[in-house]
């Protein structure tokens, strides 16, 4: 699954335990009603954000992840994550348009100078 959106938020590193390190990514989604999702990077996974900053569009891999917990009461609880594995920048509309610049539209559908209608081809239409 991915998520696509632009980066308003990188938390720094958080140490949990000592064999369990990770970092969150806020993205908001450009949609009618935006949303901001939070994901989650682990362990070797959370240096990949260091090269991202706020504001930039991103599309982002992400694995959905379930969990179930019994209380002490004996009470059954679900708790959902959102894990990020991969990350990559998405080119604006913008730099999209200064990497391919327009066809001229007489260029792009030039009219055929050589047809002869009288010519056979071997068409069943």
């Amino acid at each position: 699954m991915e998520v696509l959106g632009k980066v308003k938020v990188i938390n720094a590193e958080q140490q949990v335990s000592a064999s369990f390190k990770k970092r969150e990514l806020v993205v908001t989604t450009d949609e009618q009603y935006p949303q901001h999702i939070m994901i989650e990077f682990t362990q070797d996974k959370c240096d990949i954000l260091n090269n991202y900053s706020a504001g930039d569009a991103v599309k982002v891999s992400i694995n959905l992840r379930g969990r179930e917990w019994v209380n002490p009461q004996g009470e059954t609880k679900y708790f959902n994550s959102i894990q990020g594995w991969r990350i990559e920048k998405m080119q604006s509309d913008a730099s999209a348009a200064q990497a391919m610049p327009p066809v001229p539209a007489a260029e792009a559908f030039a009219p055929a100078t050589n047809f002869k209608e009288e010519e056979h081809d071997d068409l069943p239409f």
